[in-house]
């Protein structure tokens, strides 16, 4: 056994337990709404805000975007969520692509490997693992529209691979604030496993986007 494979399953491993452990608080405080997914957010918010400082010292615009930044993934959450069209639906389906790009990516990224998406940045990313990541988020979007019965699926599943798109933007952007403070995770809220930025680095750019999106579109978009 190679000594990248050990290394390789104690990410899956991790993945999994996180998925299984952390995924139906999630899940649970976003279906039910006021008030959990406000103290989900109120929780989480000052956390990953003192990361983001952590990551951006004497750097005072850099610090104020990043903060801003993180302050508008918050308010994206709660906003798309409190929606009266789709909320829980909108929030649930962003979570499940931006969970799939990651476990896509990651699965090709390891089984095919090849080239490097930006080797400066973050050397294990692949381009192999991006487009691995595309299409589980495509795939996962347009099965969001089949349990929701809304949306159109080809539709959806362009959306699907743009937020896989967006969301590995994110974590990019995460991953070059880490290299720029010299950092190798974001913080130590999980021993071994880096802070919270590091784990909703990718959920943190797609909720803004899809915030924006909705909020330029109008309606209950992208379920109409």
């Amino acid at each position: 056994m190679s000594v990248a494979s050990p290394r390789r399953f104690r990410g899956l491993l991790t993945r999994v337990v996180s998925a299984v452990v952390l995924a139906p608080l999630c899940l649970a405080a976003i279906w039910f709404g006021f008030p959990w997914i406000d103290l989900m957010a109120a929780i989480a918010a000052p956390i990953m805000l003192g990361e983001w400082i952590r990551l951006t010292p004497g750097r005072p615009a850099a610090r104020s975007l990043a903060l801003l930044y993180g302050a508008a993934a918050v308010v994206a959450l709660l906003w798309l969520r409190h929606q009266p069209d789709f909320g829980r639906e909108t929030v649930l389906w962003v979570i499940v692509c931006v969970w799939m790009t990651d476990i896509g990516a990651y699965l090709l990224g390891n089984l095919v490997g090849g080239a490097k998406l930006a080797p400066g940045i973050s050397p294990g990313k692949t381009w192999s693992g991006l487009i691995g990541g595309m299409c589980f988020s495509a795939v996962a979007s347009a099965a969001c529209g089949f349990v929701f019965e809304r949306g159109d699926s080809v539709v959806l599943a362009l959306v699907g691979v743009g937020i896989a798109a967006i969301a590995q933007a994110g974590d990019l952007v995460e991953s070059a604030a880490k290299r720029r403070a010299g950092v190798k995770d974001s913080g130590r809220l999980i021993p071994g496993h880096g802070g919270l930025l590091d784990r909703i680095d990718g959920l943190i750019a797609a909720l803004v986007a899809v915030a924006s999106a909705r909020l330029i579109a109008g309606g209950a978009w992208p379920w109409v």
